[in-house]
């Protein structure tokens, strides 16, 4: 089977979702349903629409709140799908959807399987120092991330990336992924690699307060903390004197710290912190209340600047 001859029903959301739709389209799948989520108005939704690309495309769009509801199902069935593709989708697809479609139901994670499995794996990849990250593609089951692998493309993750960054990069190899891979699939060339989940790893999802800095923590783990939660998502904290001051970008160059720490000053209009492992950490972007401070707006608020954090 050819992918101008093959029949798709895409469960999709996020930047990764409209880049997979994307892919599918170029590559002219027709693509017969699209189930996504409505936006959360309390969410920060800096990324694209999947529903309006959809809208473009003259594509039927459904927003189930249950996607594994009888509705849902006999709508999928009704479409034939030789194939379902799930991208960024955040809910769990039962078995009774996942044996619909007639080759297979297939997942882009955003890591390299079987590290990372389950929530936000960027922002976990980011906070434990790695190195490289990047996109799976793997069949679907219903335990998550963990069936058959059949393409992987690899993204570097530089010292001073953020989880925003690496996610752009993550976005950028699902569509080179798909291009790939895709025509493979339904020409009935892939491969299927079964993975190996004691290799892995599974995380759970993040909350706000996980962005709290332990400062007794070393200057590389205080830094890929910052930068695993830095804008768009929710930054990293810490309290002075009452009030909380959002740490919302810094970089980490190897430097010795400059006295005896954890304390945060000001030097030569740029603020660092001295951390409990004698290394220094410049702190690029901080604010308190959604206001940006500089050294004259932090010296105005604490009445100096230099503070102990410890």
């Amino acid at each position: 089977m050819s992918a101008g001859t093959a029949r798709a029903v895409v469960f999709a959301y996020h930047d990764v979702g409209v880049r997979g739709l994307s892919v599918l389209l170029a590559l002219g799948v027709d693509v017969r349903l699209v189930v996504t989520h409505r936006d959360d108005p309390d969410e920060n939704i800096w990324f694209d629409s999947v529903a309006e690309l959809a809208a473009r495309n003259d594509i039927p769009v459904i927003m189930p709140s249950d996607p594994n509801s009888g509705d849902v199902i006999e709508q999928l069935r009704a479409c034939q799908p030789d194939v379902l593709f799930s991208f960024y989708y955040r809910h769990m697809l039962d078995a009774d959807l996942l044996s619909i479609p007639r080759i297979g139901a297939f997942n882009v994670h955003g890591s390299l399987l079987p590290r990372y499995r389950g929530r936000v794996p960027v922002n976990w990849a980011v906070l434990h120092g790695e190195t490289e990250t990047g996109a799976s593609l793997h069949r679907m089951e219903i335990k998550p991330d963990a069936g058959a692998l059949l393409d992987q493309q690899a993204v570097a993750i530089l010292p001073n990336d953020t989880a925003w960054t690496v996610f752009q990069k993550i976005t950028c190899a699902t569509e080179c992924l798909l291009l790939r891979c895709v025509p493979l699939l339904l020409e009935g060339r892939a491969s299927e690699t079964p993975l190996d989940l004691s290799a892995g790893s599974y995380f759970g999802g993040r909350r706000p307060e996980d962005g709290r800095i332990d400062w007794r923590c070393s200057a590389h783990q205080i830094h890929n903390l910052i930068r695993a939660v830095a804008p768009p998502y929710p930054g990293a904290f810490l309290e002075l004197d009452g009030q909380r001051l959002d740490v919302l970008g810094s970089y980490f160059r190897g430097l010795p710290a400059q006295g005896q720490g954890p304390r945060i000053y000001w030097q030569a209009g740029r603020c660092h912190a001295d951390c409990a492992d004698g290394m220094q950490l410049e702190l690029t972007r901080i604010a308190i209340a959604g206001e940006a401070l500089d050294e004259a707006a932090f010296r105005t608020r604490f009445a100096t600047t230099e503070l102990n954090l410890i």
